[in-house]
Order: C-alpha cells, then structure tokens, then sequence
C-alpha cells in the first residue's frame, strides 16, 4: 500500500476501483436496474393480461404454477407475472388491467421452485386480488 506525501491520488484511484467489484454498487452506478429491469426502478406497475398459462415446477416439487403473460402499460414490454394463492386464476380474465410488483428472489430474480417469473399479481382492476380472492370486495368492472 503506498504511503508518503504525494500517495493521495492513488489510493482514491485503488479504493473506487474496488468499490466497483461490489455488485450493488455496480448496478447503481451503471444504472443497470433501469436498463434491464422491465418495471425499472419503481416497486409496482399496471399491466394488461394478454393470456393465462400454467409453468411445471422445478425439481424437486411437481405441480402446476398458474401465471399470466402480461404487456406493461408503461412500456409496452412483455413479461410473466406469478399468480399467488389457490383460485386466483379464476379471478383474472384476459384483457383485465393488473398491478405486478417484484417476487424479491435473489438479485431482482425468481423465487423458490418457479422457473422464470420474477413478478407477482397483487391488484386487479384497481382492487386488491387476496380481498376479491376472499370474498371481502366485489372484481370490479372495466
């Protein structure tokens, strides 16, 4: 490590090279989560239902995960969004305006056993899914 009177320069040169080999701080200087995160730096955003699928499990589990292919208002991208809890699917019907919000896997990824969906569905027509799920509010029509 250099020492001395004119050493200055580079010890800030070294120490902001690595702080760049820190991912977080990485991905915030290069602005990585606005180039290539489709919802970008907000934690929700509204999307249109294009259609309804259902995704196999990863190993070790077996079973069928329900989801929905969905176009984002705000930049016409197309992503798959998670649809949580039992029944929920029969809530959401193509054409229907949805909220999606991050899953919170491992560095913006999936979570657990599904392979490849990194948002989940939290609203419907402005409502949220788990009361119109419940029975406590009424899907509201567009």
């Amino acid at each position: 490590m250099p020492n001395g009177e004119f050493a200055a320069r580079k010890l800030v040169k070294q120490r902001k090279r690595q702080r760049m080999l820190k991912k977080w701080l990485k991905r915030k200087k290069l602005k990585l989560k606005q180039k290539y995160d489709a919802v970008g730096t907000v934690p929700r955003a509204k999307a249109l239902v294009l259609q309804k699928f259902v995704v196999e499990q990863k190993q070790p589990h077996s079973g069928q995960i329900k989801c929905v292919r969905v176009q984002l208002i705000k930049n016409n991208r197309v992503v798959g969004a998670f649809v949580p809890h039992d029944g929920s699917i029969n809530f959401i019907d193509e054409h229907d305006e949805v909220t999606i919000e991050g899953m919170g896997g491992s560095q913006r990824g999936q979570m657990g056993s599904i392979p490849g969906m990194k948002y989940k569905v939290v609203e419907i027509n402005g409502a949220s899914l788990e009361e119109v799920r419940t029975g406590r509010k009424d899907k509201p029509k567009r």
